[in-house]
């Protein structure tokens, strides 16, 4: 193949291309958005199975809060769930002993360190 031939079939090429992705713009961003919706009503479907409303409404609570916090916790418990290491359900006492044991975890570890040799020598006592 000469090169006037190969660039016109890569030009044909890359205008199939544009026109796949560029043709309906509405319908790829709604069938995203579709498939968003799909999966939060799945985790919304899974959670309601697993916890009583009580603990329901503390997780939500903590979803105001502290989103990322309660994210965390939603995606231990549908872990939990499709693992079956929960069978029943879940009441706010449950959860919130899971609730401990995650901040547990994410609580960060700190050390103070006290040098006590530079402690001893303050120039402070030369002054006597």
């Amino acid at each position: 193949m000469s090169d006037p031939e190969l660039e016109q079939i890569r030009a044909q090429r890359l205008a199939q291309l544009q026109s796949q992705y560029k043709g309906n713009p509405e319908a790829n961003q709604k069938s995203a958005e579709d498939r968003k919706r799909e999966a939060e009503e799945m985790r919304n479907n899974i959670l309601t199975q697993v916890l009583s409303q009580a603990a329901r409404a503390r997780l939500n609570t903590l979803m105001v809060g502290k989103p990322e916090k309660g994210r965390l916790v939603e995606n231990m418990l549908l872990s939990m769930a499709s693992s079956g290491q929960i069978m029943g359900k879940l009441g706010e006492s449950e959860l919130i002993g899971i609730l401990e044991k995650v901040s547990e975890q994410t609580r960060p570890q700190c050390s103070v360190k006290f040098d006590r040799r530079r402690a001893a020598l303050d120039d402070s006592d030369d002054e006597l």
